[in-house]
């Protein structure tokens, strides 16, 4: 077989109109059209990230809600106040203990 032989065999499809028309639609529809795959893509990989942040986000304003409730009695603002700002009532003392690893400080 010759080289032109070849060509030609290769080539044949796109004399085919219809061939060379779908051929055309099909790059068209996956590269450069506004509602193109590869938008598709980019849009359903934002729209997964976004789903984790609504998780995330959920899981979050849960949390919250569970520390409202908690503050909502007295007991619960005592022991947040206790926790948090290290309040005391008049006859109690208070110690502070921490690890030595987390309050480490170096000098030079």
């Amino acid at each position: 077989m010759k080289y032109s032989d070849v060509l030609k065999k290769s080539l044949k499809p796109f004399k085919n109109i219809f061939f060379v028309v779908i051929l055309v639609f099909i790059v068209w529809m996956l590269a450069f059209d506004a509602n193109s795959w590869l938008i598709h893509r980019e849009l359903n990989n934002e729209i997964d990230k976004l789903n984790l942040q609504k998780k995330f986000y959920n899981s979050k304003i849960k949390e919250d809600q569970e520390e409202i409730k908690n503050l909502n009695s007295t007991e619960g603002i005592e022991k947040y106040g206790r926790e948090h700002y290290y309040m005391k009532k008049n006859n109690e003392e208070i110690f502070i203990i921490q690890q030595s690893d987390s309050a480490e400080i170096k000098e030079k």
